[in-house]
């Protein structure tokens, strides 16, 4: 599930909540950067419920997810987190805070770095058909005319 999807801005190959039971909740902005995988039951969220009116949202700050990053099943993602390119966060991890550095294999509740990844041997790589979302990159730009008047 994604609420207020026109909040989340992605990369190519990025397909947010795709893998089931994913719940991304972009009351403020999540950004999700090139090629970068969400596996089941993942949740981001960039905001809260308002502790003395839970009918309301309280947005947050927004949540930066670098290029080429991993984000294993039934991770959580909590507002203002900001991970770097090629991050990896374990499953189950709650992440509470930024690894902006990335190349780091992060895990744990609160998430913590348990690996530090050589840049030499991180893969950049560019697919051949590219998506922004589920949009061909081809298309986006009227795509973006057409809905998100920029």
């Amino acid at each position: 599930m994604v609420s207020y999807p026109k909040n989340v801005l992605v990369g190519k190959g990025v397909v947010p909540g795709y893998s089931a039971g994913c719940y991304i909740h972009a009351v403020n902005k999540i950004y999700i950067d090139d090629y970068s995988f969400i596996a089941p039951n993942v949740g981001i969220m960039s905001g809260n419920h308002d502790v003395a009116d839970l009918r309301l949202q309280t947005p947050g700050n927004p949540v930066r997810i670098g290029k080429y990053c991993w984000i294993g099943m039934n991770a959580m993602i909590l507002p203002g987190v900001t991970l770097g390119d090629f991050t990896i966060v374990g499953a189950g991890a709650v992440v509470t805070k930024s690894f902006d550095e990335g190349y780091c294999v992060i895990a744990g509740n609160p998430a913590k770095v348990i690996k530090i990844l050589s840049k030499e041997n991180c893969l950049r790589y560019e697919e051949n058909i590219r998506y922004i979302g589920y949009i061909r990159e081809d298309k986006f730009e009227e795509f973006r005319k057409k809905n998100l008047n920029i």
